[in-house]
C-alpha cells in the first residue's frame, strides 16, 4: 500500500462551497449565473490583499528599476499564470525578456501538457533558479493558490540561503502562516471554488489580477508609461503601429500622416517621437535626453 499523501482538507481552496452543491441539476443559465455571482468574490479579494500588494512592490521597486528581475514561480495553473504575465512585459513595456521571468514545474511542456507531479519536488526549482544568479535588485514571487506547494516552498529554501537575498513574496490564495524565507505573504482569499478544489478558477483569476497589478506598476514606477498611455511601445507591426501613431497624436497634437512620419524619423520609438516634436530636437538629440534620464519621457520633457 503507498503512503498517504498529505492531508489538505483543511486548505480553504480545497473545501465544499455551500452555494453549490447542486451543480449536476442546474440548467447552462443557472451554471452561467451562479459562476458571476462566485466570481464576484475574486474583487474584494483582492481589495483585501491591497496592502500587502503595496508592501510588496514598494519591496521590490528600487532594485527592479536599478535594472533586477521580478521572477514569478510556481507549479500547474499558478504557474501558467506567472509565465503568461511574464510574456505580455516584452511587448506591452519593450523590457527584454529576462527582466520578468516565468518558471514553472515541469518546464516550458507543462504551459500545455500537465506534469502536476513535478511540483512536490521541493528542490524543483533549484537549477532554474540558480542559473539566474539572483541579486539583492531581484524579486522573487512564488504561487500556489493554496499555499502547500513543496516546489514553491523549497524555492524560498534556495533564495534565503544566497549572500545576496533577492525581495522574496508568497502570493497564496488560502490564508496561511508566512512560509520561512519569504519576506512578503499576499494572501487572496477567494473562498472554496465553484467545483471543489478546482482552482484555476477564482483562485486563478485572483492570481492574474494580482500579477498583472504587480507587473504593470512596476512599470509604471520605473517610468514606462507616461500618463496612462504605453509609451515604451515600439512599432513592429499594423496594429502596434497604428496605436503608437494614435499616442503620438495625442501627446503632439499631430494628424494621423503627420505622426506616422515622426514615428519613422524617430526609428519607430514613441518616446522618441513625442520628444522631437515637443522639444524641436533632432533624433539623436531625444535619445541622448532620454538617456539622461533613464528614459522617463515625464523628465526628458521637464528639462527641456
Amino acid at each position: 500500500m503507498s503512503a498517504l499523501p498529505p492531508n489538505r482538507s483543511h486548505i480553504l481552496t480545497e473545501q465544499r462551497n455551500p452555494r453549490t452543491g447542486r451543480l449536476h441539476e442546474l440548467t447552462a443559465g443557472e451554471c452561467v449565473r451562479l459562476i458571476a455571482a462566485e466570481d464576484r468574490a475574486v474583487l474584494d479579494a483582492l481589495d483585501r490583499a491591497g496592502p500587502a500588494l503595496t508592501a510588496f512592490i514598494e519591496a521590490a521597486e528600487s532594485g527592479f528599476v536599478a535594472g533586477g528581475r521580478l521572477v514569478y514561480l510556481g507549479a500547474g495553473t499558478s504557474g501558467r499564470l506567472g509565465v503568461l504575465d511574464a510574456s505580455e512585459a516584452p511587448p506591452t513595456f519593450q523590457v527584454t525578456p529576462d527582466r520578468v521571468v516565468g518558471i514553472i514545474a515541469g518546464g516550458d511542456g507543462a504551459l500545455r501538457k500537465s506534469s502536476e507531479s513535478k511540483e512536490d519536488d521541493p528542490r524543483g526549482a533549484w537549477a532554474e533558479l540558480e542559473s539566474l544568479r539572483l541579486t539583492k535588485n531581484d524579486s522573487v514571487i512564488g504561487i500556489a493558490a493554496g499555499g502547500t506547494t513543496p516546489y514553491v516552498l523549497g524555492a524560498f529554501e534556495f533564495t534565503r540561503a544566497l549572500t545576496a537575498c533577492p525581495v522574496t513574496a508568497m502570493l497564496s490564495c488560502s490564508p496561511i502562516p508566512k512560509p520561512s524565507g519569504a519576506d512578503h505573504l499576499i494572501v487572496l482569499e477567494t473562498g472554496p471554488e465553484v467545483i471543489t478544489g478546482s482552482t484555476r478558477m477564482k483562485a486563478g483569476t485572483a492570481t492574474k489580477l494580482a500579477l498583472n497589478t504587480i507587473s504593470t506598476t512596476l512599470m509604471i514606477r520605473s517610468g514606462r508609461v507616461f500618463e496612462n498611455l504605453m509609451v515604451d511601445l515600439r512599432a513592429t507591426n499594423d496594429k502596434l503601429r497604428d496605436r503608437a501613431m494614435r499616442i503620438v497624436a495625442t501627446l503632439t497634437g499631430l494628424s494621423r500622416p503627420e505622426s506616422l512620419a515622426l514615428l519613422d524619423r524617430a526609428g519607430g520609438s514613441v518616446k522618441v517621437a513625442v520628444l522631437m516634436h515637443r522639444g524641436n530636437l533632432s533624433a539623436e538629440a531625444a535619445n541622448a535626453r532620454l538617456a539622461a534620464v533613464a528614459g522617463r519621457l515625464d523628465r526628458a520633457l521637464a528639462n527641456g
